[in-house]
């Protein structure tokens, strides 16, 4: 009954909490099954809160860090799908919203969302991190997922962060809950497709991004 007349409620007009500068993009929507409003976000893409609700993403090879500092009670999440760019650390690329293309690779991804958290109260030393996918879903391909593995868990170590928690790895796509409020994690397993919506935007992306370094190479030449 509860449920029902808080999304009743919700329905009638009452919006999703104020966005966050810099997030205007990121799509939210109301969640009858976790009875709160969600964001969603998609590669290349990062969303931090400090109100109470979920952050949702499906990962393939990509992969998700879910940082948050339960002292300051802020948090976020971030989707990024290689490890590093070509560029260097003035990230050429971004340029916020939707078109940062540089939140595609972890370094950018990673940097951009601790930095979110330290500018609203966290310290470095109270954050928590889980990570998330890296799935070899793609076998004809490189190990893309491996790689990403391989990085976030070296980016962590390096940085001093402590790593609660990780669901990586294997063949399975993941849909992640992220609830920052309290730092749980729900994860689905998506071992059963019906169509290869995961798989043919991870190709499409990564084309992207190919064709992106090759014309910031001849700008650079």
């Amino acid at each position: 009954m509860m449920e029902d007349s808080l999304e009743n409620e919700n329905e009638r007009g009452h919006g999703p909490p104020p966005t966050l500068p810099g997030f205007e993009h990121v799509n939210r929507y109301w969640d009858p099954v976790h009875v709160m409003f969600a964001a969603k976000i998609l590669p290349g893409e990062f969303y931090f809160t400090t109100a109470n609700e979920m952050i949702v993403t499906v990962l393939g090879s990509c992969i998700s860090a879910c940082v948050r500092d339960p002292i300051a009670g802020v948090g976020g999440m971030n989707h990024f799908m290689l490890p590093s760019s070509l560029h260097d650390s003035h990230g050429s690329w971004e340029g916020g919203g939707d078109k940062d293309y540089s939140l595609r690779y972890g370094d950018f991804a990673m940097k951009r969302l601790i930095n979110e958290i330290m500018k609203n109260g966290g310290r470095r030393e109270s954050m928590e991190v889980k990570i998330f996918g890296g799935g070899r879903i793609l076998e004809q391909m490189t190990d893309v997922g491996g790689r990403n593995i391989d990085f976030v868990r070296e980016y962590i170590r390096t940085s001093g962060l402590l790593l609660l928690n990780e669901d990586i790895g294997g063949i399975y796509p993941r849909k992640v809950y992220y609830f920052p409020g309290d730092g749980k994690v729900r994860v689905k397993k998506l071992r059963t497709l019906h169509n290869n919506t995961i798989i043919d935007r991870e190709i499409a992306y990564r084309q992207e991004l190919e064709r992106l370094t090759a014309k910031e190479g001849i700008g650079q030449s």
